[in-house]
């Protein structure tokens, strides 16, 4: 009978029944967890940084049994480690012939999932020959070179050294995750749990087979990137660009298509603004960073840059600062036959004027400005738009803020306190706008009520306000 391909949407229910199996009993791993499998669907390599004794080969191990029929191969390195251990012995028969070839049944070469510990120690000729194994899937055997069925790698090291083909070999793992020890609050789970011998292997069912990756990746050739989300890696490019942080043109291709790939997991035909949370720990090479980044992202997602409450606030202060300056403005003051009213105050006592110059008669400035309908209208007339901007942008807020909680109850990928905090960060921009919205009504009234011209009396009119536009996206 022929192999029937599976629909992406069947993927949904079984991926996450998957990641729950997968998770079940690691303490505060679930999103190191569901970043493995990630990586896994999309052919890529993960590595996990951290001490000993942090359950990262325990992950591991329980990854390739999400893969039905996969090898798994577990190695750990020290400085003294010689390829034998990773690629296979050398064939006694094959050197009688005069070739250079090894065994691989068993070994890396041969494996579907492979955990390799303390990668970093190994030598600089095994780092050499994984570099072409984990980018292009092939090992160079004698004379050839050996196709090798590797679906992922996860390596696993305390630190990261720095030297160029540690450099070269550390680009070859797109995602890069910080495993620390358990927190305080989730130490006595940790004491409770038994994630060895309490754990059973997901069923053969509810495993992924060569269909199941075969139709996630064709359905992830037909995921759009829509041009909001490309715009969104560019101003991120820049961003880590200015931060002196390199990231390769291969990885940002390799990121991209790891954002595919998680949208059609989900049965989503478009990748979501919100996949870009997945993206610290594709670009940002450690911890400190990776959270830098993932603080900026939760700020900028969702947050028009034209409406940022930072330019809004300029705007309104502006209105705020020219009803102060109008408040406080005065004329000259005219008696009834149109003659500038003078008066003399006798300040010598105050002022110690010997000679008497503070009687000098002096011009008075006590009536206060008076304004035409017209120019009061102008000013009002453009608080309506800014008010009419506003409110608009509130309800695209809105819609945000539902559109980030039907993604996250949904989501199989994003980590629960980058959600959190974009959400935090959205609701923040709200308040911000609803307060300066206040403000600006507030300044509207106060336009309203300055004093005004009789009826029928022209005026001259002072200049508009000078604002930044928010038509600008």
């Amino acid at each position: 009978m022929p192999t029937v391909r599976p629909s992406v949407p069947d993927l949904h229910g079984r991926l996450a029944g998957l990641v729950a199996t997968l998770e079940r009993g690691l303490v505060e791993r679930s999103h190191v967890v569901r970043l493995a499998l990630l990586a896994a669907l999309a052919g890529e390599h993960t590595l996990l940084i951290g001490p000993p004794g942090t359950a990262k080969s325990e992950l591991a191990r329980r990854l390739h049994l999400a893969f039905r029929d996969a090898r798994y191969f577990e190695r750990l390195l020290t400085r003294f480690s010689v390829p034998e251990e990773l690629f296979g012995p050398l064939s006694i028969q094959a050197l009688e012939q005069d070739r250079y070839e090894r065994h691989t049944a068993g070994f890396l070469p041969d494996a579907s999932i492979a955990f390799i510990d303390e990668v970093f120690k190994a030598n600089s000729a095994i780092l050499n020959a994984l570099l072409t194994l984990l980018n292009e899937r092939e090992f160079d055997n004698g004379a050839g070179r050996q196709r090798c069925p590797l679906i992922s790698a996860i390596g696993a090291t305390n630190e990261v050294p720095e030297d160029e083909i540690a450099e070269a070999f550390f680009d070859r793992f797109l995602l890069r995750v910080t495993v620390a020890p358990v927190s305080a609050e989730g130490f006595a789970a940790l004491l409770g749990a038994d994630p060895v011998r309490g754990w059973q292997a997901p069923e053969d069912a509810a495993t992924l087979g060569a269909a199941d990756l075969d139709a996630l990746g064709a359905a992830a050739a037909r995921v759009a990137l829509p041009a909001e989300v490309t715009a969104m890696f560019a101003e991120l490019r820049a961003h880590l660009g200015a931060a002196e942080v390199y990231v390769s043109d291969r990885r940002w291709v390799k990121a991209a298509r790891l954002l595919r790939i998680a949208a059609a997991s989900e049965g989503r035909g478009a990748v979501s603004l919100w996949d870009l949370l997945l993206l610290p720990w594709c670009t940002a090479p450690d911890a400190p960073r990776q959270a830098a980044l993932g603080d900026w992202l939760c700020t900028r997602l969702g947050v028009r840059e034209a409406f940022a409450p930072p330019r809004v606030t300029r705007i309104v202060e502006a209105f705020e600062a020219q009803l102060q300056a109008e408040r406080n403005a005065n004329d000259l003051d005219y008696d009834e036959s149109g003659r500038l009213r003078f008066s003399a105050t006798d300040l010598a006592d105050e002022i110690g004027d010997a000679k008497r110059g503070a009687q000098a008669l002096r011009l008075t400035h006590t009536r206060q400005r008076r304004y035409g309908s017209a120019h009061i209208g102008a000013r009002t007339r453009q608080i309506d738009e800014l008010v009419a901007r506003l409110d608009g942008y509130a309800a695209e807020l809105d819609a945000r803020r539902r559109d980030l909680a039907e993604y996250h109850a949904r989501s199989l990928w994003l980590d629960a306190a980058l959600a959190a905090r974009a959400e935090e960060s959205l609701a923040g921009t709200a308040r911000v706008i609803a307060d300066l919205r206040e403000r600006i009504c507030e300044a509207r009234a106060g336009f309203e009520a300055l004093p005004r011209l009789p009826a029928g009396e022209g005026g001259e009119v002072p200049a508009p306000v000078r604002h930044e536009p928010l038509s600008a996206a």
